[in-house]
């Protein structure tokens, strides 16, 4: 006999009248399992927004039916990033009016702490939009380059984290870190090959450092959007390859940076690998959101934020060929790319054990400072 029919008088009509909501109200949440993962997932998700929206608590009834919202991770990964950063791209691009100019990029400047007598052209009315003040070049004296360390910043920004590679780890943010294997993918020279293991991962590392004696260094310096957004060669290099890898545009902001795990590697980004005279290096820019373009001024091939691609693919670009055996040769200080508003650039490189980093945690750098030598 079925425990339901063991029910008498009150007890059948009080069972019946409390099982009956919870079972309808779990069909409308989509908490069963006969239910798709999209369903479920789109079924969840007002709920959740109203959950981390409302005062604590407020929702809390909804566990009796074994409602869980989705994780903020999730619900933020799930938000179309790639079409919000090309509509925000669009509506950069539209010319202000006139009169228009001085109040809306005023705004920002205050917003932000943007310096504008640094800028090359300081009167607002000269820019016709956003994105060509997001653009903005500095004054030649601006940012005079130092010529006796190796190394300098290729940018403006704040450090997030330097120092030696090691376990084929690089650190995004102090604690957190990410593979170097997936954030650059398979070596440049043996073109499309599924990437090691992850318990080979060291020999990737040590297919990186082409000398004796020598370590794999790393540095992530993050562009606010008050920042100069131009980046410049950090020193005197050849750049051999590059690889664009399409991705998600979620925020590199440190807060966002220290909560979802290896978001340089989910993020869209352009990889440029070469060699200086102690062996590898590579400067990575990262895209994030409202940050969909990434601008190589040789590389007129390269288009960003496309609205077609397969999550996880890249693609490579060569810039050696029988008439020129070493690349591009960039010196350093010269102009290398920009980005419309912030993002990030990280820093991979060979050097002697002896090398020394001249900055510290969170500092805020200006492009042309010092940034490590030997």
């Amino acid at each position: 006999m079925c425990q339901s029919s063991a029910l008498r008088g009150p007890e059948l009509h009080s069972g019946k009248w409390l099982q009956f909501p919870q079972l309808a109200l779990r069909r409308r949440l989509g908490q069963l399992s006969c239910m798709s993962r999209p369903a479920l997932k789109l079924r969840s998700w007002p709920l959740t927004i109203l959950y981390y929206l409302l005062p604590f608590g407020a929702l809390k009834p909804l566990a009796r039916v074994r409602w869980r919202p989705v994780s903020r991770v999730s619900l933020y990964k799930s938000v179309p990033t790639r079409l919000l950063s090309r509509a925000w791209g669009r509506l950069n691009n539209v010319e202000l009016p006139t009169w228009l100019r001085k109040p809306v990029l005023s705004l920002y400047i205050w917003t932000f702490g943007v310096n504008m007598k640094e800028a090359a052209v300081e009167e607002l009315h000269h820019y016709r939009n956003l994105s060509e003040f997001f653009r903005r070049k500095l004054k030649p004296q601006a940012r005079p380059v130092c010529g006796v360390h190796s190394v300098i910043s290729p940018s403006d920004g704040k450090i997030l984290s330097f120092g030696q590679v090691k376990n084929c780890e690089v650190e995004q943010v102090k604690g957190i870190t990410y593979s170097l294997e997936s954030f650059l993918g398979p070596p440049a020279n043996k073109g499309h090959l599924e990437s090691k293991p992850a318990s080979r991962s060291g020999s990737f590392q040590k297919q990186l450092v082409t000398k004796d004696g020598n370590e794999l260094y790393h540095c992530v310096i993050y562009l606010a959007p008050g920042d100069y957004h131009c980046f410049h060669s950090p020193t005197d290099w050849k750049v051999s390859h590059r690889r664009h890898f399409p991705g998600s545009l979620m925020s590199v902001n440190p807060g966002v940076a220290r909560w979802i795990k290896e978001l340089f590697c989910h993020n869209e980004r352009v990889v440029l690998t070469g060699c200086w005279k102690h062996g590898f290096f590579s400067l990575t820019a990262v895209g994030a959101q409202n940050v969909g373009s990434i601008r190589i001024y040789f590389d007129q091939d390269l288009h960003t934020n496309s609205p077609r691609y397969s999550k996880g693919s890249y693609n490579d670009c060569s810039f050696t060929n029988s008439n020129n055996h070493e690349g591009i040769c960039m010196r350093k200080g010269e102009h290398l790319g920009e980005f419309n508003l912030g993002s990030t650039i990280v820093l991979i490189f060979e050097a002697p054990k002896d090398f020394n980093f001249y900055v510290k945690l969170g500092q805020k750098i200006r492009f042309g400072e010092a940034l490590g030598s030997l």
